[in-house]
């Protein structure tokens, strides 16, 4: 499993864009800052695609539901890792998960 970092792609399942921003700077790859734990949480999704009239699209994420490294950990936070994914406010309610599309690094791997 790969690390996340900050140049981490995450997508709602409608393929709106998480925006995405690490709360640490301690700890980088390649010069790019390593996600940690709520990293992928709250953040807003733009460009989701599915509206409508009675539908509303992917705004933000939910809690990570798997994910976070058991393992490794930076300041007390547990490192995010490729297979991040959690729930979006979108309709249907509880139904739209976001996940990682690509983990802004190749070159180091961690450990669920």
């Amino acid at each position: 499993m790969q690390i996340l970092t900050e140049k981490a792609v995450l997508v709602c399942g409608h393929r709106g864009k998480v925006q995405i921003a690490a709360s640490q700077e301690l700890v980088k790859i390649e010069g790019i800052a390593v996600l940690v734990e709520r990293d992928p949480e709250g953040k807003t999704i733009g460009g989701c695609p599915n509206y409508g009239p009675s539908i509303k699209p992917c705004t933000s994420t939910l809690a990570v539901q798997k994910g976070y490294s058991s393992l490794i950990g930076i300041m007390g936070k547990r490192l995010c890792l490729d297979t991040v994914e959690g729930l979006t406010d979108g309709t249907p309610p509880g139904t739209v998960k976001y996940k990682v599309v690509s983990p802004g690094q190749e070159w180091i791997r961690g450990d669920a």
